[in-house]
């Protein structure tokens, strides 16, 4: 898929109690490795340019409500018990910074490449250190009482049941698909990740392509010494 980076298909597992209220929950996972998340490679400048610039050329913020790909989140969230004009849908949250003239927050080359192409697409992304994850990728419903290390957040979080959840055989990596763990975050020494392009019923899986593909692309630039 992308020279210099090493790129792998990985398959998620859905729970059937998740499947009987959402037969369709359209989620891509990428094993990736070959990348330097330690400084940067590529020209970040010029790519955050060009695709500001694509953003403001075709939204507006008071048009936001209107496209369909923040609509599907945003109907996935209210089917949650979310009210996503409180929360918003990560991949809107970011195009409505950049329509607001604030930059993306830079995290490091894996996370900002991520991020650049969520905007760009519409299509919530997040990514994992894959030397944290154990076993098997599932999507299931959270249970009560389970406690969750959101990142940016001092206090451990109790799930109520009623989230969806991203979890291995150890760990939850995050509440599908806004809030991902501290545990298993990307960090500066990170060398093989997981990528996860987050889709909800309603989205097509060719836009998903299409956002998992620029992602890689993004940081093929980024995140590797050429």
């Amino acid at each position: 898929m992308a020279c210099g980076l090493e790129v792998r298909r990985l398959e998620v597992f859905v729970e059937p109690g998740l499947r009987e209220k959402f037969p369709d929950i359209p989620t891509m996972v990428l094993w990736i490795s070959g990348f330097d998340n330690s400084r940067y490679a590529g020209d970040l400048e010029g790519l955050e340019a060009t695709v500001y610039g694509e953003i403001r050329r075709r939204y507006t913020l008071d048009g936001l409500k209107d496209v369909a790909v923040f609509r599907a989140y945003r109907d996935f969230f209210w089917r949650l018990g979310i009210d996503p004009t409180k929360l918003r849908p990560s991949s809107e949250a970011l195009v409505r910074r950049i329509l607001m003239g604030k930059p993306l927050p830079r995290i490091n080359p894996l996370v900002d490449a991520y991020n650049l192409a969520s905007a760009l697409t519409g299509i919530t992304m997040a990514a994992y250190d894959a030397s944290k994850v154990r076993g098997e990728l599932r999507l299931t419903w959270a249970r009560r009482g389970e406690a969750f290390k959101a990142i940016g957040r001092s206090d451990v979080m109790m799930l109520t049941g009623s989230e969806v959840v991203l979890r291995d055989d150890v760990s939850i990596l995050s509440i599908y698909p806004y809030r991902d763990s501290e545990h298993t975050k990307t960090e500066r020494i990170t060398r093989e990740a997981i990528l996860v392009t987050c889709g909800v019923p309603g989205i097509d899986v060719e836009l998903l392509r299409e956002a998992e593909e620029a992602a890689v692309r993004f940081i093929e630039l980024l995140a590797v010494q050429h």
